[in-house]
């Protein structure tokens, strides 16, 4: 793959280039950046160095997933994943096949299974566990990650564990219960299955068009030491890690990791699946709870405050309309403090953002704050007959307002939450371009600017993210089997094929190559 090495020049023609201008079908690169978009006749001049004949194929800028778990991405790529497990039985008859080809791994761990719609109608016990995988430390996490189950045998390594809230004797474990759990993990995996997991990780992402990507760690996640493992990987792969750590306060913390904000997977709250997401009501289908908040409007006030006066983004995991409302009234506090004009200037960034009150939209607006939210929640759980319907009842029709937040003057970036959802940029633009709530779903022009620029953007980065001259040259190439819509993009219809990645280049270097991938 050393068409396009840094420092060289290239020639991409007989293309068809989105957002390039009217009939651009060439784009020249030199040093990294881009130096020409244009049609092939005017692009003669940039002729000299390595030149591709694409053939047709479409040319994008790249892609930006701004919402990474990188690791656990990775052990779900190569483990035990549970996505799409259609029963109780299937799952516990996966960890029992698991366990049996595994028999060296100090932890079994299983990713993303979802109850909503199994025909036993419940979640698996810590004694189905030990039944499926007899004296095994297993660990099997609900697809949002903020709920799991573990086997007694694990259950045992946890100090104090039956005096913790969200611990129940059936295995399951949420909030304190949870945290604690994943502090003993880190001492149960090791640092090579970590490194192993990334790089699974990464390859995938550059397999997709993603060129960059913003890791969102925290305590509750994984330890401080996966930060670094995951900027080797990305530096490896050639992809551009941005990393959060989702700490409050923790200024110190950041200054030391060298990340870009105290952000990302700093809860708020928890989420719709497991009824953990903050709710102003009770949930439809469990009137005693409106799920849990785990920070006030004054916590997020000072935190705001610290971030802004550190040069830090901040920023939080938000969900439910209670969560959003405590942060609101937090911003507009900090605003007081500071002023609307330093607060913009930061760049502060909230994570998913589901249900969001017209108060909360216009803030955000105002204070320049940016919403990483999730398309494919929309297309995976939402909708009349989905689980946010069972969980929220006609209130679903108020998450994941992208077209009120894009109206409303915030900025939009897409992530996948990966592996909450599965990398896939194309499959979340057109989640977001056939959104389920009427009137909320984008253009694919504003789509697919929230999966590119929007991601730049909100990492603070000005030098990617459009097909420009001067930017840096993170550029895709692919075929599309489902031809082309009259805007240039990829059609979107669902069901239809969507594009194929053949090339991905960051800064001008080829790091992803589908004919060398799959010769």
């Amino acid at each position: 793959m050393t068409a396009g090495s840094a420092g060289e020049s290239l020639l991409l023609r007989n293309a068809r280039v989105y957002d390039g201008g009217p009939g651009s079908t060439a784009v020249a690169v030199r040093d990294g950046r881009i130096a020409f978009v244009g049609d092939d006749d005017a692009a003669a001049a940039h002729a000299g160095g390595a030149e591709l004949d694409l053939g047709g194929a479409l040319v994008t800028a790249a892609f930006v997933d701004t919402h990474v778990h990188t690791v656990r991405t990775g052990f779900a790529l190569t483990g035990l994943d549970l996505t799409g497990s259609p029963s109780l039985r299937h799952t516990l008859d996966a960890l029992a096949a698991h366990a049996a080809v595994t028999p060296e791994a100090g932890v079994l761990v299983g990713q993303g299974w979802d109850e909503t719609g199994w025909p036993e109608g419940r979640v698996p016990t810590g004694d189905e566990l030990e039944r499926a995988a007899p004296g095994r430390r297993s660990y099997l996490t609900r697809v949002d990650g903020h709920s799991s189950v573990i086997s007694p045998v694990l259950a045992a390594l946890v100090p104090g564990l039956d005096q913790l809230d969200g611990w129940t004797t059936d295995g399951r474990v949420e909030r304190d219960a949870h945290h604690a759990v994943r502090n003993v993990l880190e001492g149960l995996i090791g640092p090579d299955d970590r490194l192993a997991a990334a790089r699974a990780a990464c390859r995938a992402m550059a397999a997709q068009g993603i060129v960059g990507f913003h890791e969102n760690a925290a305590p509750h996640i994984g330890p401080e030491t996966e930060i670094e493992v995951v900027r080797r990987v990305a530096a490896e792969v050639g992809l551009r890690a941005t990393a959060y750590w989702g700490e409050l306060l923790a200024v110190d913390t950041a200054a030391r990791l060298g990340v870009a904000g105290l952000a990302g997977d700093l809860v708020a709250d928890g989420a719709f699946g497991s009824r953990t997401a903050a709710l102003s009501t009770p949930y439809t289908d469990r009137d005693q709870t409106c799920g849990h908040a785990y920070v006030t409007a004054d916590q997020v006030r000072d935190h705001v405050v610290a971030c802004t006066e550190a040069g830090l983004q901040a920023g939080f995991h938000c969900i439910g309309d209670a969560a959003l409302t405590a942060i609101d009234e937090g911003l507009c506090a900090a605003e007081a403090v500071l002023g609307a004009e330093r607060i913009r200037a930061a760049r502060h960034r909230l994570e998913h953002v589901e249900m969001p009150a017209p108060h909360m939209v216009a803030t955000m607006a105002r204070l320049g704050v940016v919403a990483s939210v999730q398309p494919m929640f929309d297309a995976l759980w939402s909708g009349p007959d989905g689980m946010y319907a069972a969980r929220l009842g006609e209130r679903w029709r108020d998450t994941n307002p992208f077209a009120d937040l894009a109206a409303g003057g915030v900025r939009l970036s897409f992530g996948s939450d990966s592996p909450v959802t599965p990398l896939g940029p194309w499959a979340a633009i057109r989640a977001a371009v056939h959104h389920q709530a009427p009137g909320q779903g984008l253009s694919p022009a504003q789509a697919f600017h929230a999966h590119t620029r929007g991601g730049t953007y909100a990492a603070r980065d000005d030098e990617g993210g459009l097909l420009r001259v001067g930017q840096r040259a993170d550029l895709a190439v692919w075929d599309v089997p489902g031809g082309l819509a009259a805007d240039g993009l990829p059609d979107l219809t669902p069901g239809g094929d969507l594009p194929v990645l053949r090339r991905l280049l960051a800064s001008g270097r080829t790091i992803h190559d589908s004919e060398e991938t799959h010769p």
